[in-house]
C-alpha cells in the first residue's frame, strides 16, 4: 500500500532539512548519526503532521532531535569524541574565519555529548536555560552546570576565543 505524501509536509522538509541537519550534527558530532536522528525526527513529525503543522513544527522536530540524541547517549553510556569530522571548507577559502571555525569544531569535539548539546542549544539555537532543559529532558540545574563546565573547557582549549565565551552561563 502506497502512502501519499502531504505536499505541505514535503515543502516543509525541503525548506528546513539543511538547517535541521546542521543542528543535529552540532549536537552529536557525527554526520551519519545526524542524518539518522533527523530522519527519525521527520518520521515522527510525519505521523503527527496534521496536528503539528498549525503549531510549531520546528520546535517539535528539534525537541525530538535533542531527546533522541540524549537517549542514544544514555543507552550506550560511552562517548566517541574522536570521531568528529572536520568542517569541509572550500579550497579557495583561506580566511582566518575558516581557521577559527576548524579550531572551534575541534574544541567542540572535546566536550562530552551532554555539554555539546547544551552549548548548541544555548548558543547556536539561542535557547533559554529552561528551553534547553525541556528539549534535553533534564533539569535547569543540569543545563547550568553543563554550560558552565563546557564554557570552562572551551576557554581552556581556545584561549583566543575566551572573551567571546562568556555571558549566557551567568545569571
Amino acid at each position: 500500500m502506497r502512502h501519499e505524501v502531504d505536499e505541505e509536509f514535503a515543502r516543509y522538509v525541503r525548506a528546513r532539512q539543511h538547517r535541521l541537519l546542521r543542528a543535529a550534527y552540532l549536537v552529536c558530532g557525527d554526520a551519519h548519526l545526524a542524518e539518522d536522528l533527523l530522519q527519525g525526527a521527520l518520521t515522527k513529525l510525519a505521523t503527527r503532521w496534521d496536528k503539528i503543522r498549525h503549531e510549531n513544527p520546528d520546535a517539535y522536530v528539534r525537541r525530538i532531535l535533542y531527546r533522541d540524541a540524549v537517549s542514544s547517549w544514555r543507552k550506550t553510556r560511552r562517548e566517541s569524541l574522536s570521531s568528529v569530522p572536520l568542517i569541509e571548507v572550500p579550497v579557495h577559502d583561506r580566511t582566518s574565519q575558516t581557521s577559527q571555525r576548524v579550531d572551534l569544531e575541534r574544541a567542540l569535539a572535546e566536550l562530552t555529548p551532554k555539554q555539546r548539546a547544551v552549548v548548541v542549544l544555548r548558543f547556536f539555537e539561542d535557547r533559554s536555560e529552561i528551553e534547553a532543559a525541556e528539549a534535553l529532558g533534564v533539569s535547569v540545574g543540569t543545563v547550568k552546570s553543563q554550560t558552565h563546565a563546557a564554557l570552562a573547557r572551551l576557554r581552556a582549549l581556545l584561549p583566543d576565543f575566551a572573551p567571546h565565551l562568556s555571558g549566557k552561563d551567568q545569571p
